[in-house]
């Protein structure tokens, strides 16, 4: 009996490796950032600004982000690009330790570290094929998944909160050293090459420009639903991420102290990693649509408790559950995204996917904030329930009609509806 998971061969560990390093080093830096804007003396605004700027990479940058993913060599991208981001974080431990750091200087490299993001994460995601065969291709989005789940959301913040309470230097200093560490593995892989023909342009899909990652997802009915699906229900979870901790934690309604707030959230990212490990068996046992569908069905819950004002264990548990469901989703839409585009365009795609449905996060919490304002928080979350129904109910008529298992389990253009 196998107790181990096989291994998907030395390329991919090292890229697996890579990941987790350098997603430990994001987690950290995530962290290390706000403190820092605090330590120079910055406002509540100022830090606010720091955390907006480490966003605004995705809607401002994400497609020329697939373009250069697309047209450069990968292993040299990620090796240059993790340097980059080392070298970004030694130069603010430098300056925090020598007096001179400043917000700007700060807001500054969250706007490059934002950058950097869009480049690795779109390099990333079209790796992937080029280091496992197709029938792997799951498996493999599982392990990046658990590993991200691991080292980004409950490893990386209390790593750096203990090193920070020496001194945030130690925190942004292995920051740099962990990215560091991450060119180690990328220098292991061996990068298939691209399929024969793979260069060769198609009438209807042309491999050439910025857009053509998004003209292709538009084309594409199964990938365009998912990235649209996706991208509605960032919308309630835009709203969740925004409001949640005014709900949750004292003096709100749910009264929660700060630790109990935080245990809330990491209780939802080991719902995330547990749903990574398991995903393929899952898949093999109730099918894709199933588990996709059980994913809209969690994001209701995410926002459902707080609508009702149910007690904090159903909004935990309705937390936990809609952790889950996310990772499931993001890896078997992942899947389905590899398999259906082609190899000369999964940087561009990938991209397009993410500026659509990253893009609507700012708005989203923005309007849940005026709501809010104007009726209350449980009245956003009530809006925010309506909407996660009504795309549930949308989606499950969609999923029932759509061979969607055949996208994960075999690459081809054939999926359609029926």
């Amino acid at each position: 009996m196998r107790i181990l998971p096989a291994s998907l061969g030395r390329s991919f560990n090292g890229l697996w490796f890579g990941t987790g390093a350098a997603n430990l080093g994001d987690g950290m830096a995530l962290f290390a950032l706000p403190l820092l804007a605090l330590a120079v003396g910055a406002s509540p605004g100022g830090v606010a600004a720091v955390t907006t700027a480490l966003t605004l990479a995705w809607p401002l940058f994400g497609l020329h982000a697939g373009w250069i993913v697309d047209r450069v060599d990968r292993r040299a991208l990620l090796t240059g690009v993790n340097l980059a981001r080392a070298a970004l974080l030694a130069g603010l431990t430098a300056a925090h330790l020598a007096g001179v750091l400043s917000l700007p200087l700060i807001i500054a490299a969250a706007v490059l570290l934002g950058v950097a993001e869009t480049l690795v994460d779109t390099a990333l995601t079209s790796t992937i094929p080029r280091v496992v065969p197709p029938t792997a291709r799951g498996r493999a989005n599982a392990r990046v998944e658990a590993t991200i789940n691991v080292t980004n959301q409950l490893a990386g913040p209390p790593l750096a909160g203990l090193l920070a309470a020496t001194t945030l230097a130690l925190a942004t200093g292995a920051s740099a050293v962990l990215y560091v560490l991450a060119v180690a593995g990328i220098l292991v892989m061996t990068l298939s090459p691209v399929p024969a023909g793979a260069g060769t342009p198609h009438p209807d899909r042309p491999r050439d420009g910025l857009v053509a990652g998004l003209r292709y997802l538009w084309r594409q009915p199964v990938v365009r639903t998912l990235t649209l699906y996706t991208a509605v229900m960032n919308v309630v979870w835009a709203a969740a991420t925004a409001l949640l901790v005014v709900y949750a934690v004292a003096p709100g309604p749910l009264g929660l102290t700060t630790t109990q707030y935080g245990l809330l959230l990491t209780a939802m990212a080991v719902g995330g990693l547990v749903a990574s490990a398991v995903v393929e068996p899952l898949r093999r046992r109730f099918g894709v649509t199933t588990l996709l569908i059980a994913d809209a069905a969690g994001t209701v819950l995410l926002v459902l408790p707080v609508a009702v004002d149910a007690p904090a264990w159903a909004v935990a548990a309705g937390a936990v559950v809609a952790g889950a469901g996310s990772s499931i989703w993001r890896i078997l839409v992942a899947t389905i995204r590899q398999n259906l585009s082609p190899p000369e365009l999964l940087g561009r795609v990938y991209a397009a996917s993410r500026v659509l449905s990253w893009g609507v996060l700012p708005p989203g919490a923005a309007l849940a904030g005026v709501i809010a304002e104007l009726w209350g928080v449980r009245a956003a979350f009530v809006l925010a329930t309506v909407l996660a129904l009504v795309v549930m109910a949308a989606f499950i008529r969609y999923a029932l009609r759509t061979d969607l298992s055949a996208a994960v389990e075999a690459p081809d253009e054939t999926v359609a509806a029926h």
